[in-house]
């Protein structure tokens, strides 16, 4: 018999007011329109923060000073309270759809992958157990099998799973690589010797995370020097291997980059493999270095494998029919990868997290296992069982459910008209940027969506002062006095965007290094433009290089050391 109190009788009123702040388990027409509302309100309000700039609202540094003075609440507050406190936190956020948004690889997201977001977070998937996920598990599985079909895996031979970023594809491409070389004993036994991780100077910095994590230590990352065009050097890369396997020692795993954050340098995937095979049989080695292809942004230009570029039925311009040819040519062949990672939340327009790691033997995955009595109370039934192999222990199906909801959505015409896009924007740009010869695009040999470029006082013409800064010791001071001049254009073409009169670009500290014989000098920074947003047009490239060149008479103006 429940016990009577004025207590419980309080503590159970206020329940019952607590579950409105919850989505209702069984449909009630009026609980269910207050959810729609409140979700309604917070879009409004949320809407309402828009403006001709490329962000909500305004930044306020004050929230990060009062922000470590915040105490945990006492007493609780209103749904509305909170959701106009939430609308509030927007504020400075970048739109990234808007046509003046080009900073960095990040994109807007598509109206499907958005509600396999909203369902995963009120229904809480758990895609370790299909019994905690149910058919979000299957979208994992479908979606993997989608990715292996279109970068030309065998599906039915390939598996994977979505991680918590393009850190954890490359993370479980290393793993799986010390397994093999190890027999499996590494997960038992630890690392017991010294190996190798091998990628370009340019790759990216999460395989420093990778290797310090994993145990290996980043003194074991070998970085190979890279070429103008930002891609591994092959000829560097054999000459390491040769020295490292004639003394003896072991190379775990070989990391090619296929689309570089900063320039969209691509590694030579088949050379590299083809490389691998060759020093694996010359040296007789009892295992063949893991080949993982960080392909985190240049995985979509895989929708262009069989895209008929001689008839070219979505008409694009020249410019970008040959760039995109170019690209796709330098990707080559990726099934050739022992793994490759994804992220839909670059190229693939999802929301933030959305990685997929794809090994291409599935049975390579039972390398990473646990054996299931060491999970009691998992796996009594269901049909899939990732838990046993996965690093995480939850994992949310959103990131696969929206990948999947983009690739029905999409397909391969939505993904190469994104992309197309993108790139003919890029090159429009980049066109519009070799009139000036006081402009310098950098990346000139990597044909994405990202264009860096470096700006240059009057009197001094663009390209030779370049060609002596990244060799020419002597100039060293010019470089520097360049640098700094470089900052200043990139500042006040920052304030412009934030007053909604510009657009909002990027900056690299070091797109690349000075090299002054043979020896790695200052770094050389750069101004970046990275274009996403399918609103993105010609009237917002134009806006670019005529903003570029205000600022630049803007500085001029300026008193000496002003």
């Amino acid at each position: 018999m429940p016990l009577e109190s004025p207590q419980l009788e309080t503590y159970l009123n206020k329940l019952e007011q607590l579950k409105t702040v919850f989505p209702v388990p069984v449909s009630n027409p009026v609980l269910d329109g207050y959810f729609v509302h409140t979700v309604s309100r917070f879009l409004d309000l949320v809407d309402d923060l828009k403006s001709s700039a490329p962000l909500l609202g305004q930044i306020r540094p004050e929230h990060y000073e009062s922000g470590p003075a915040a105490g945990f609440p006492e007493g609780m507050s209103s749904v509305a309270e909170v959701t106009r406190d939430l609308a509030d936190y927007c504020h400075g956020m970048t739109v990234w759809a808007h046509p003046n948004a080009q900073v960095n690889v990040i994109p807007p997201t598509s109206i499907p992958s958005i509600l396999a977001f909203m369902v995963a977070a009120i229904y809480n998937p758990n895609i370790i157990w299909d019994e905690y996920s149910a058919r979000f598990a299957e979208a994992e599985i479908q979606s993997v099998a989608m990715l292996a079909d279109l970068i030309g895996y065998d599906p039915r031979g390939a598996g994977g799973v979505f991680t918590f970023g393009g850190t954890g594809t490359i993370l479980y491409g290393c793993k799986l690589a010390l397994e093999k070389l190890s027999g499996g004993r590494t997960m038992r036994e630890g690392i017991r010797e010294d190996v190798k991780i091998v990628s370009s100077a340019v790759s990216h910095y999460s395989r420093l995370n990778v290797a310090g994590w994993l145990g290996l230590g980043t003194d074991n990352l070998v970085a190979i020097p890279t070429t103008r065009d930002h891609e591994m050097s092959l000829a560097g890369l054999e000459d390491y291997l040769r020295q490292v396997l004639a003394r003896g020692e072991k190379v775990a795993a070989i990391i090619a980059t296929l689309g570089t954050t900063d320039a969209f340098g691509i590694d030579d995937l088949t050379g590299i493999v083809r490389l691998r095979d060759r020093l694996s049989q010359e040296f007789g080695l009892t295992y063949r270095p893991h080949v993982h292809a960080d392909a985190v942004i240049g995985w979509a230009w895989a929708v262009f494998r069989d895209y008929d570029f001689a008839a070219n039925p979505l008409g694009f311009h020249a410019r970008t029919l040959s760039s995109l040819q170019h690209s796709l040519g330098r990707l080559g062949d990726l099934s050739l990868a022992d793994s490759i990672g994804v992220d839909f939340h670059k190229t693939g327009y999802t929301p933030y997290i959305s990685s997929a790691f794809l090994a291409k033997e599935r049975q390579e995955l039972a390398l990473l296992s646990r054996h299931p009595l060491q999970m009691p109370y998992l796996y009594q039934f269901g049909y899939y069982h990732p838990g046993i192999y996965t690093l995480e222990c939850s994992r949310s199906g959103a990131g696969a459910l929206a990948a999947y909801a983009n690739m029905r959505l999409l397909g391969k015409e939505g993904y190469r008209i994104l992309i197309g896009h993108t790139v003919e924007m890029a090159e429009m740009l980049r066109e519009r940027l070799e009139q000036h010869s006081c402009l310098l695009v950098l990346n000139d040999g990597n044909l994405g969506p990202v264009t860096l470029f470096r700006v240059y006082p009057p009197g001094v013409e663009a390209d030779a002062a370049f060609q002596r800064e990244i060799s020419d010791h002597s100039y060293e001071n010019a470089l520097s006095a360049h640098n700094a001049y470089n900052r200043r254009i990139f500042t006040l073409i920052h304030e412009r965007a934030m007053r909604g009169e510009g657009v909002l670009l990027s900056w690299t500290d070091a797109y690349r290094h000075a090299s002054y014989d043979g020896h790695a000098g200052p770094p050389i920074p750069a101004l970046k433009s990275f274009i996403l947003s399918p609103w993105t047009d010609l009237a917002a490239v134009d806006l670019v290089a005529r903003q570029i060149l205000d600022a630049r008479e803007q500085v001029a103006a300026e008193p000496v050391g002003g």
